[in-house]
C-alpha cells in the first residue's frame, strides 16, 4: 500500500494504524502525487491500493489518480480527504477512484473500505452511489454512450449486475454455477467492450446505461 498525504502527522498516524494489520505493508509514504507516480514508474513492486489525498502540492490527488488510472489500471485508488462535496466525489470517481473515504471516518470504516476494494475492486457507500446517480444525467448530456455500439450477452449483463452489487469473484462464481476463471473472463470481456479500465468503471457504465439502478444496489 501507498499513502499520499502532505499532512505528515496525519499520514504517519494512518501508516502506524495500518501497519498493525497482518495483511498490509506500506511501500511508500508520499508528500504529493508526483512522488507516487515517480515511484510507480521506477519500482518493480506495485501496491494493490493507494490512499490518496486530494489537495497536495506539486501534483494533486485528482491528477495523480488520472495518471495512475491510465498507466497502472490494476492499482486501486481510494480517495482519503477532508472534502465531502458532490463535486470532489464526482471528479475522483470520474478519473478512476475505486472508493471515496472522508478523514473523519473511523479506523474500522477505513479498514473495511480497504478490504472491500482489495476483495471486490471497488467500494462505494450509499452516499457515493447517490452522487454518481445524481450526475448521470449531466454525464449523459456531455458524452455519448457507447452502449448501442457494444453488444453485451445476457450472461455478461448478469455478471455486470452482480459486480455492481459489490459481489466478489467467488460469490459470482457460486451464484452462476461457473468457475472463478469463467467469471474473470466475463469481467475482462466487459471491460474490453465498455472501455473500462477497472471494476469501478464498469459500475459507472452500468449506471449510465441503465443496466442497473441505484435502488438495486
Amino acid at each position: 500500500m501507498i499513502i499520499a498525504d502532505d499532512e505528515r502527522l496525519f499520514r504517519t498516524g494512518i501508516a502506524f494504524l495500518l501497519q498493525q494489520e497482518p495483511n498490509i505493508e506500506i511501500l511508500l509514504q508520499a508528500d504529493n502525487g508526483q512522488e507516487v507516480v515517480d515511484f510507480l514508474k521506477l519500482s518493480e513492486e506495485h501496491p494493490d491500493v493507494i490512499l490518496m489525498d486530494l489537495k497536495m502540492p506539486v501534483l494533486n490527488g485528482v491528477e495523480a489518480t488520472k495518471t495512475i488510472h491510465k498507466y497502472f489500471p490494476e492499482i486501486k485508488v481510494i480517495a482519503l480527504t477532508s472534502y465531502n462535496s458532490n463535486s470532489f466525489i464526482h471528479n475522483m470517481i470520474q478519473v478512476g477512484a475505486a472508493s471515496y473515504l472522508v478523514k473523519n471516518a473511523t479506523p474500522d470504516e477505513m479498514l473495511f473500505t480497504i478490504n472491500e476494494v482489495v476483495d471486490k475492486g471497488f467500494y462505494y457507500n450509499d452516499f457515493v452511489l447517490q452522487v454518481i446517480q445524481d450526475n448521470i444525467t449531466f454525464d449523459a448530456a456531455t458524452q455519448k454512450s457507447n452502449f448501442d455500439r457494444d453488444f453485451l450477452t445476457n450472461r455478461e449483463k448478469e455478471i455486470l449486475q452482480m459486480i455492481c452489487k459489490q459481489m466478489n469473484t467467488a460469490e459470482i462464481s457460486e451464484k452462476t454455477f461457473t468457475s472463478a476463471r469463467t467469471v474473470e473472463g466475463h469481467r475482462n470481456n466487459l471491460m474490453a467492450k465498455t472501455g473500462s479500465k477497472n471494476v469501478a468503471g464498469l459500475v459507472i457504465y452500468a449506471l449510465q446505461n441503465a443496466l442497473v439502478s441505484i435502488e438495486e444496489l
